[in-house]
């Protein structure tokens, strides 16, 4: 009664309101940006049982947003960091951590034991991967997403609404669209909209009205505008992914090109002879690289500068931070275009190595 008395005196919660949120299950797909705030709300409500699946690190860079971890939990997986740190918020809730990766395997069994999911995954394969297997087993998804000072956030496959792929029915090209890890993000914007997340959650579990279903909710940051857009429903993108539940695994294979192309070091690419620097970011990405000498081809456009590859040329690809051009590597490859690394690092290692030698 005293932990959750603010709760229990409002009148549209009270004590029957507090009893379905103590009995509630939610499971929190990502314990980053968005992840953290969701999950502290989440278990500072009372919600019953919480699931945190994250199969990453915490690093140094995280804590300027990712408000569960502190300096002392960098290097531990961050579902089991987020678990020590919200059993000391709420010891009376039961918080189960999954410190792996969501894989086509493991989605539908463990959405199986859970009421609600929340989406706080960084990247698109995930948000397809939640999206399908939500729908495989009539889960409602409350989605949440953020991109430099802007962050979106909708309820979908909620009481016979729409899915994410009645709004994106297909994801893009992969390492098409950066991460924050590449194009930098506004160190509070996870916070708000990781509480928009929560809100979402509860209300669902209470019952309320004006459920962000069919809606998908826009902030600005730097405005402080919202704006919301409507999203119909697409029978189309439901039957194509029941379509697909005997086969989600070929849809969604654990293999990454991320494991298969060829990585050099910053010092290994500077020994090499007759070698070319190619950036594939966009030409608006900070740090601005101009020596080593490169060529700047942004990944959309690679396919159409082929003819600017040499097969007898050296070519160290670099983006922001060495995941877009593992992708532009491997289709460099797939387009018979030898000689080809990603640079470990990218533009910010590139940078380091020019300040450290000035």
């Amino acid at each position: 009664m005293s932990r959750y008395s603010r709760h229990i005196v409002l009148s549209e919660v009270g004590q029957e309101g507090q009893a379905l949120l103590c009995t509630a299950k939610v499971l929190v797909v990502g314990a980053g940006g968005l992840g953290c705030p969701a999950l502290q709300y989440l278990a500072a409500a009372g919600i019953g049982t919480l699931g945190i699946i994250d199969f990453d690190d915490v690093e140094l860079s995280n804590l300027q947003r990712q408000i569960l971890f502190g300096t002392s939990a960098i290097g531990m997986n961050k579902a089991l960091a987020a678990k020590n740190r919200l059993e000391d918020l709420n010891p009376t809730i039961q918080i189960q951590a999954y410190p792996e990766k969501l894989t086509a395997k493991n989605a539908l069994a463990l959405f199986d034991n859970y009421d609600i999911i929340v989406d706080g995954s960084d990247n698109f394969a995930t948000r397809y991967l939640v999206n399908d297997a939500s729908i495989i087993t009539n889960k409602p998804v409350v989605f949440g997403a953020i991109y430099k000072f802007e962050g979106q956030v909708s309820v979908f496959n909620y009481q016979d609404g729409p899915s994410y792929r009645c709004l994106f029915p297909n994801p893009p090209k992969a390492g098409s669209v950066a991460n924050c890890s590449e194009v930098g993000v506004l160190g509070v914007l996870p916070g708000i909209i990781g509480s928009m997340l929560a809100n979402e959650v509860i209300k669902i579990i209470l019952g309320f009205d004006h459920v962000l279903s069919g809606k998908l909710l826009y902030y600005n940051a730097k405005t402080a505008e919202m704006t919301a857009i409507k999203v119909k429903k697409s029978e189309e993108a439901f039957e194509k992914v029941h379509a697909l539940k005997d086969q989600l695994t070929d849809q969604y294979p654990e293999t990454s090109v991320e494991n298969e192309v060829q990585e050099i070091s910053m010092e290994s690419a500077l020994n090499i002879e007759n070698v070319q620097f190619i950036d594939v970011r966009e030409r608006d990405e900070y740090p601005q690289i101009e020596t080593p000498p490169n060529l700047q081809i942004p990944l959309g456009t690679l396919e159409d500068n082929l003819n600017r590859f040499h097969p007898k040329k050296e070519y160290i690809i670099f983006c922001q931070s060495g995941i877009r051009s593992k992708v532009a590597v491997q289709l460099l490859k797939d387009m018979d275009i030898p000689n080809c690394y990603s640079l470990q690092g990218g533009a910010l290692e590139i940078a380091a190595h020019l300040k450290t030698n000035t």
